[in-house]
């Protein structure tokens, strides 16, 4: 703690290391989402606005917001994330809340997730997401040596958080809200209260499965989605059919054919299958390996930290990132039953672009306070 402590303290002109993998990967993920966001919209967004770039416009716009948001965020200190790490943890709840009352949240799909600010869409649960990772941080903080204390406190935090997400309904982003609480809590604490509960989390979740068809049309979908593959198992058989096109090198950039009104949500959740036909085998691999190679680099800068509230963001962010990562490509290459959750950097959206940069930004303002003191 006195590391950390000490790193904020210390002048902003003193010379420190910034880690350039740490935010290029994402920028090189990014890019290639602008890209094929632009590919997989050209042909239906030119009919409503006369340009075949418009969503890729968008996507570039949020882009360059994230990265100021993230050159700001490098300038906060720590401290200040812990001091308020409650307070926005309540806002967020609010604006949770605020998703489910008419007028005021935004639906699409017969889902409230979004909010409509100054005509700016904005989705909670990615604001959630980080300020339950700094609440973590402070709870640990605050019952160190004590499990039980801090295990109920993490139990009362998640289910208070994962109400209103569950409302909207949003099961895949409670999931993960849940699994990050849990994946935080046994970095600090070990395995054995999780696992005491993880078998009641599991009968939960198959209540919240069976309460809703189209959460049973998905599981259909995974275990045996030819056996209706113009309904439930359709989404996932043109994903496969998508990669299949693809082969080896793919159709190239723009050449893709299942994007044409045939597969599903290609520019949001199935944007790595049609990554997948354009590119082929080599650009799915080489997008894999980047997120291997980010992964590795927050796991340096965690091993670099002495524990503590650092060590607890470090893990924590690092998860909300490559969570949902290999969630999507889990879902879309059917090695998991699909969840609609997005591609990180790569899948259009501003509101969760801006929102990865900011948590790349408090991770980069981490990184350089080690490189500082350790300079020192």
């Amino acid at each position: 703690m006195m590391r950390h402590d000490k790193a904020n303290s210390t002048s902003l002109d003193e010379p420190a290391r910034t880690d350039l993998w740490l935010w290029l990967i994402p920028m090189i993920l990014s890019g290639l989402g602008i890209l094929m966001v632009t590919s997989t919209t050209s042909s239906f967004v030119y009919d409503i606005s006369g340009s075949p770039f418009t969503m890729g416009l968008r996507q570039f716009r949020s882009l360059g917001f994230g990265f100021m948001m993230m050159m700001l965020t490098i300038c906060i200190p720590t401290r200040f994330w812990r001091n308020i790490a409650a307070f926005m943890w309540v806002m967020s709840l609010i604006m949770l809340i605020c998703t489910l009352i008419p007028g005021i949240g935004s639906s699409v799909g017969g889902a409230r997730r979004w909010l409509r600010i100054a005509g700016i869409s904005i989705q909670p649960s990615e604001v959630a997401m980080l300020a339950v990772v700094l609440r973590m941080g402070k709870l640990f903080e605050k019952h160190s040596g004590d499990i039980w204390t801090c295990f109920k406190a993490v139990l009362l935090l998640i289910c208070i958080t994962i109400f209103p997400v569950l409302m909207q309904p949003d099961l895949g982003s409670a999931i993960l809200l849940v699994l990050v609480c849990m994946g935080m809590f046994v970095e600090r604490n070990g395995w054995k209260l999780p696992l005491m509960t993880g078998t009641a989390g599991a009968l939960l979740l198959l209540l919240l499965i069976k309460r809703e068809p189209y959460r049973l049309r998905r599981w259909d979908a995974f275990m045996d989605p030819f056996a209706d593959p113009l309904n439930t198992g359709f989404q996932t058989i043109q994903g496969l059919i998508a990669f299949a096109n693809g082969g080896t090198w793919g159709a190239g950039l723009g050449h893709g054919f299942q994007k044409l009104h045939y597969l599903p949500a290609a520019y949001t959740d199935f944007i790595f299958a049609a990554l997948g036909e354009e590119l082929g085998l080599i650009g799915t691999l080489g997008v894999l390996a980047l997120m291997t190679m980010w992964l590795a680099r927050c796991r340096f800068i965690y091993k670099q930290t002495l524990g503590g509230f650092e060590t607890s963001i470090v893990w924590g962010i690092t998860l909300t990132i490559v969570g949902p990562f290999f969630v999507n490509v889990g879902g879309v290459t059917k090695l998991i039953p699909l969840t609609g959750m997005p591609l990180p950097f790569v899948s259009y959206g501003g509101g969760a672009l801006v929102m990865l940069w900011v948590r790349i930004g408090i991770l980069l303002r981490i990184q350089r306070d080690i490189a500082r003191e350790l300079a020192a």
